[in-house]
């Protein structure tokens, strides 16, 4: 069932529409392979916003894969419930929920394919790391502070490093960009 649901993922940026996860992969190993010796993150982060109009909340996740210093590839899933999420627990735990799910699309023998296009290349400098992007911050005015232990837990868990604000740019930045 589950390998079903993948299946049915789908994922767009501006010159593309209607990706697989599969073609999304290879995007991000074409990207890589344009310049094995770089530093790359790919990172993973999902932002939501409530529409009253809609009578629904939407939720973006986005993939980015960053080559520092010199650019970077992304695109975003889109998923909309029917239904506006207004308790920020809720809320917070299912944009984690999709973060999580895109994750593990990145199966280890697809994590390994990334990290042999660098690993010939690491004593020269070549890095490659994955991140999950929260949209929480821990300052004492952030309404989400309160939840920052789960959710970093629930990333850790996954084997990748979590971020949250200000260094989510992923989830805070990038996927809020299109959740209007």
């Amino acid at each position: 069932m589950k390998n079903l649901q993948v299946m049915n993922y789908t994922f767009q940026n501006s010159q593309q529409s209607q990706m697989t996860f599969g073609q999304v992969f290879e995007k991000i190993v074409q990207f890589m392979k344009q310049d094995p010796k770089g530093n790359y993150r790919l990172m993973v982060g999902t932002d939501s916003q409530v529409h009253p109009k809609v009578k629904g909340t939407r939720f973006i996740t986005g993939i980015v894969i960053q080559r520092e210093g010199k650019g970077a590839w992304a695109c975003i899933r889109k998923v909309t419930v029917p239904r506006q999420m207004t308790n920020l627990h809720e809320k917070i735990s299912f944009e984690t929920t999709l973060t999580e799910e895109i994750v593990s699309m990145f199966t280890e023998d697809r994590k390994n394919e990334l990290i042999n296009i660098v690993l010939p290349h690491v004593y020269r400098g070549a890095t490659f790391t994955m991140e999950g992007h929260i949209d929480i911050g821990s300052g004492e005015r952030n309404k989400t502070r309160h939840y920052v232990r789960e959710m970093v837990a629930r990333i850790e868990a996954m084997g990748i490093e979590p971020k949250i604000k200000p260094d989510s740019y992923v989830a805070s930045s990038y996927a809020n960009r299109y959740t209007k």
